[in-house]
């Protein structure tokens, strides 16, 4: 059950990161799952850098933590990719 309630998170964070994003990113549901948990990962991590807290705990940081950790990966792949291909 908790793996479901993550890959839901990471679907959420993913949408929240790909809304804030200036440009068009085109990238399926699944592709937008695994930027929100790979962005909850990097934002968990450097929240329990920060913080007390666990990585896995949810928390109001922990969720803007996300929404920035997967904004950081889609500037990391669109600069990665650059702008000969246009989109991610």
């Amino acid at each position: 059950m908790g793996i479901l309630v993550f890959i839901i998170f990471g679907v959420i964070v993913g949408f929240i990161a790909r809304a804030l994003m200036p440009g068009r990113q085109s990238m399926g549901v699944v592709m937008t799952a695994l930027l929100g948990v790979a962005g909850s990962f990097i934002g968990g991590f450097l929240g329990s850098l920060i913080s007390d807290r666990s990585v896995t705990e949810l928390h109001t940081a922990g969720f803007i933590g996300s929404i920035l950790g997967a904004i950081l990966l889609l500037l990391l792949g669109k600069s990665l990719l650059g702008s000969s291909r246009g989109t991610i």
